[in-house]
């Protein structure tokens, strides 16, 4: 059974969520809040699995209740459902911490579907503006942060590094000296924003360095 909690300041919208989700016999509505203090209080107490959030509302907003409730509940995922076809509020509520954003005016069996995604662990967004998402994603993963290539010497001490190599074996592998090696280090750190080997790691699956 998934838990929902619903948070719309329209009585409308909640009706309509209220009904939908009592359709569905593996879907259990906990508890519906009618601003985002309320949302926050109530997701405190009801302790869903996911929050279905409205984007705007007249106390608090939905980023605003997002970015308030995933140190306090990681494991809740919070959906937002809203009017707004705006990319950059889209990008906002994915880096404060949603799991997914659906347009108000989608059918009700994609609501549906995003709420069982969602619950999964995995990220929904409306099909309308995935290309968004994706178009961002690409251009943060096809060069490094700063904008500079690697050397084909610093691609070959990243790729020892995400094998766990230690600087002693990565200047006996290249024949460098440790000297030379932890200053190549260094570049890759000031080039790439990485500062450990699990950043370093994500990065070279990332762009496919990884033999």
């Amino acid at each position: 059974m998934i838990r929902v909690l619903i948070a719309d300041d329209h009585a409308i919208v909640r009706a309509g969520l209220r009904t939908l989700l009592a359709t569905e016999p593996s879907l259990e509505l906990v508890g519906e809040a009618t601003g985002g203090y309320e949302a926050l209080q109530l997701a405190l107490q009801t302790r869903p699995d996911i929050l279905v959030l409205d984007l705007s509302m007249p106390d608090l907003d939905g980023i605003a209740v997002t970015k308030q409730l995933r140190p306090q509940q990681p494991n809740l995922r919070i959906l937002i459902l809203t009017i707004h076809e705006d990319e950059a509020l889209l990008r906002e509520a994915i880096h404060s911490g949603a799991a997914g954003y659906v347009l108000k005016r989608a059918a009700e069996a994609e609501l549906i579907s995003a709420i069982r995604v969602v619950s999964r662990g995995d990220l929904y967004v409306d099909p309308s503006l995935m290309r968004s998402l994706l178009d961002e994603k690409l251009a943060a993963t096809s060069a490094p942060p700063c904008g500079q290539a690697l050397t084909p010497r610093e691609t070959n001490v990243l790729q020892l590094i995400v094998q766990g190599y230690t600087n002693r074996q990565i200047g006996e592998e290249l024949n460098i000296s440790v000297r030379t090696v932890e200053g190549h280090r260094a570049n890759l750190s000031e080039k790439l924003g990485l500062h450990n080997r699990v950043e370093m790691v994500r990065y070279a699956r990332e762009h496919d360095l990884i033999t």
